[in-house]
This record gives structure tokens, C-alpha cells and sequence, in this order.
């Protein structure tokens, strides 16, 4: 794949609409003030700024934030974004509270070269997740060319990503093309061994990057709630911990993803890794020990256990009711011993429900062994947040700000967003 890349002879003094991502956690202060709880979306779109600035463009920043009601929302105004770039950047930015109109226009007449503007949040116009042309023409006319930096959301066909570029000429941006190239390479390239680390919450929207990374992976580790359905495929009693409800296509099929974890294993059963050189390992391996507690926000050490899945896993009364939080001691260990021997690891979903400190250990540990391997990527907004939480980001190869949009990517979808931006 490649991509419609800038040059000075493309952007010269001209007017540039960029899409950003700049869909970030917000904190709201007991002052009345909000502001970037975790900047990373916003710090990766910097370098292509700053590259603008250098080529003397007029600079015009749109993004969206949340998941508004089709109407402007106070509580996921931009605005916050905007005050970060003056404050931690320094870029000479002008917010704008409205995305078209006289306002916009009148602000966009008035920029001088270097000048950077932030728009409202593009979703709160209806037209924009409906990709209707009359909203991609109205913003199309504030510039001269487009450019996509927001990898993020290039799996939305939205009027932001996918509309704009029917009437202005499309470049990639220099953080969505450093993703696409470090994701290519990742399933072209990879130097071995490649071990993948997949946790959090969801697997529908890991499945097609599992299937895909499964084949071209040395070993795969799974954590999390993912790990829930892997268990109960093996036949294990996983008790009251979650697992994600199939999509009703799914279950038109009588097909779960409990199912499709099974399936997983089956397809990989014969295939090993040598740990420590004479040690055989499944390619898919599951929690071997797991931390249980009766709830998510349990606070009482007292009340957290755990629980060797390798021995009798019949219920009793005691532990009939309890959730799998984080990955066990056991299982730890294990996962850090074969991380250690990695030369490139993918990381995407934590390894339990790290926001609750009794059960942050399998994450915090697996997230600083990963981020000693010579060739580390990691992505998912919920990995980002854990990364930050334990202070680890500078230890990483590479950060991905997307989440939905990589795995697709890796299980080999073709992005709507990226389609203008490739060379033909």
C-alpha cells in the first residue's frame, strides 16, 4: 500500500483542512474548567503541524470528540483540545465554536501562514456520520487541499474522513502514514519471535486481527475478559465472569464467541513454541492461574482469591459467584518468561481491570516486560490509559492512538478512510 505522502510542492503556502483525532478523555474540573486528561491522540498529530507550519500553510484542525447527540454538547466541545496546543505546543490557535457557517468562514479569511485553527466537533452536525456530501463540501471549501491524520477513525466512512477528499486533493499525514507503515511491517516484516498479547474486555472486535496474527505469530497470549471465552471453550469454569454477548448475525448462525475461540485453538493445536529451547508450548495459551474476586470494585483484600485452573474447578458455595479480575501469579510469571524471550511484541487489551489497585499486578508486570523487548507496539485506548497509569510510554517502539481501526487493519479489512489516500 502506498500512500499519497506530503511534499513541500503539494502543501506550499497553501490551505490545509486536517482530520485529527483528537477524541480524548476529558477531566472535569470542581472549577467549571475541562481539560486533556490523556493527550496522546493529540501529540501524534504535532510532527505533520509542524510540518505544515514550516511550509507556511494555513492550518485548519477538525475532529470529534465522544459521541454527541447529533447537537452541539458543551461537555465534548473541542475547546479543551485547543487550549492544550497553546499551553503545551505553543501554537498560535484560534478555536473556533462552530464547524461551517459565517463564523468559521470569517476565521479562516482572517489566518495568516503558520496560523493554525480548531474547529467544533464535526459530530455535532448529523451530516457527519451520515457522510452526506453537502456537509463534506462545506468544509472542503475552507481549504485548499486535505490531509488524514487521524488513522483512528480511518475505519469510519464519515464526511470528515471519507467526504472531504471527493472535492479536494488528499494526503496522508505524517502519523497515519508512520501507523500504516509500522503495521505493514508488523505482518510483513516482523522480526521473530513475535509474540501477541490480546486482553481487555471485548473479542468482536479482536477476531479478525486474532485469526490474522495467530497465523503470523510465534505465540499468543490472551488476558482480560478476552481470556473468559477461552477458558469456557477448554471446558473450565470461568463462574460469573464476563463474557461478551454475540452479534445477532452470530447467533443467527448459532455461533458465539466462545465458538470462535474454540475454533481459534483448534485451527493452532499442533503448532509449538520452544520456551527456553525444549519446552513445548501451545500457540494459544490461557490464563493458568487467574485473580477472583465477588465484584469489580471490590476494595477488601480479604475478599480477593485465587484460583489455580490447572486443579478441580468445580463450584462450591465459596467461590460460585466470584468474577475473574486479573491474571494470576502463576500465569504472570509464565507470560513474562515468553515475552522475555520475544524480539517483537503486539499488545493490544489489558491483561484484568487495572483501574482497581488490588487488581492491577498482571497488567502493570506483562506492560513492563513488553516494554523491554527490542521491538514493542502497542495500541487499544484502554491499553494506552493503562500504559499512562503506570507511567510506561516511553518504554514503548511505538504507541498506536487507534484502537477499532488497527484491528481491522491487521485482520485485513480495507479502511474506508485510507482508500483517497492511496496512490493508484
Amino acid at each position: 500500500m502506498k500512500l499519497k505522502t506530503l511534499t513541500p510542492q503539494a502543501i506550499k503556502n497553501k490551505t490545509v483542512i486536517m482530520r485529527v483525532d483528537y477524541n480524548t478523555p476529558l477531566t472535569h474540573m470542581a472549577n467549571g474548567v475541562t481539560k486533556v486528561a490523556d493527550a496522546t491522540r493529540i501529540d501524534l498529530s504535532i510532527p505533520t503541524i509542524k510540518y505544515l507550519r514550516e511550509n507556511n500553510c494555513k492550518i485548519i484542525l477538525i475532529s470529534h470528540l465522544g459521541r454527541p447527540k447529533n447537537q452541539p454538547d458543551p461537555k465534548l466541545s473541542l475547546e479543551p483540545a485547543a487550549r492544550y496546543l497553546q499551553k503545551h505546543h505553543r501554537f498560535p490557535v484560534t478555536f473556533v465554536p462552530e464547524t461551517i457557517g459565517q463564523q468559521a468562514e470569517t476565521a479562516v479569511a482572517a489566518m495568516k501562514p503558520g496560523g493554525v485553527l480548531l474547529l467544533e466537533n464535526v459530530r455535532f452536525d448529523e451530516r457527519e456520520k451520515k457522510n452526506h456530501a453537502s456537509f463534506a463540501k462545506e468544509l472542503a471549501k475552507l481549504a485548499d487541499i486535505y490531509i488524514n491524520d487521524a488513522f483512528s477513525s480511518a475505519h469510519r466512512s464519515h464526511a470528515s474522513t471519507t467526504g472531504i477528499p471527493d472535492y479536494l486533493p488528499a494526503f496522508a499525514g505524517l502519523a497515519l502514514q508512520k501507523e500504516v507503515d509500522t503495521l505493514i511491517d508488523l505482518t510483513e516484516n516482523p522480526k521473530k519471535p513475535l509474540v501477541v498479547v490480546l486482553g481487555g474486555a471485548k473479542i468482536s472486535d479482536k477476531v479478525g486481527a486474532a485469526e490474522k496474527l495467530t497465523a503470523l505469530a510465534d505465540i499468543v497470549l490472551v488476558g482480560g475478559a478476552v481470556a473468559n471465552n477461552f477458558l469456557k471453550a477448554e471446558g473450565l469454569e470461568i463462574h460469573k465472569s464476563f463474557i461478551e454477548d454475540a452479534s445477532a448475525d452470530l447467533k443467527k448462525q448459532n455461533v458465539n464467541y466462545v465458538t470462535i475461540a474454540r475454533e481459534l485453538m483448534e485451527a493452532h493445536r499442533t503448532e509449538k513454541m520452544l520456551l527456553n529451547g525444549y519446552i513445548p508450548l501451545p500457540k494459544i495459551i490461557y490464563p493458568i492461574d487467574v485473580i477472583a474476586a465477588p465484584s469489580l470494585d471490590t476494595k477488601k483484600q480479604s475478599q480477593v482469591s485465587i484460583i489455580d485452573l490447572t486443579k478441580d474447578m468445580a463450584d462450591t458455595p465459596n467461590d460460585e459467584n466470584l468474577l475473574y479480575v486479573d491474571i494470576g501469579p502463576k500465569t504472570v510469571h509464565l507470560y513474562s518468561e515468553i515475552i522475555r524471550q520475544a524480539q517483537t511484541v503486539f499488545w493490544n487489551g489489558p491483561m484484568g481491570v487495572w483501574e482497581n489497585p488490588l487488581f492491577e499486578h498482571g497488567s502493570k508486570i506483562i506492560g513492563q516486560e513488553i516494554g523491554k523487548v527490542a521491538n514493542s507496539i502497542i495500541g487499544g485506548g484502554d491499553t494506552i490509559s493503562c500504559v499512562h497509569h503506570f507511567n510506561l510510554e516511553k518504554h514503548f517502539t511505538y504507541i498506536s492512538g487507534a484502537g477499532g481501526a488497527t484491528l481491522e487493519f491487521l485482520g485485513g479489512k480495507d479502511l474506508p478512510g485510507l482508500q483517497p489516500l492511496i496512490q493508484r
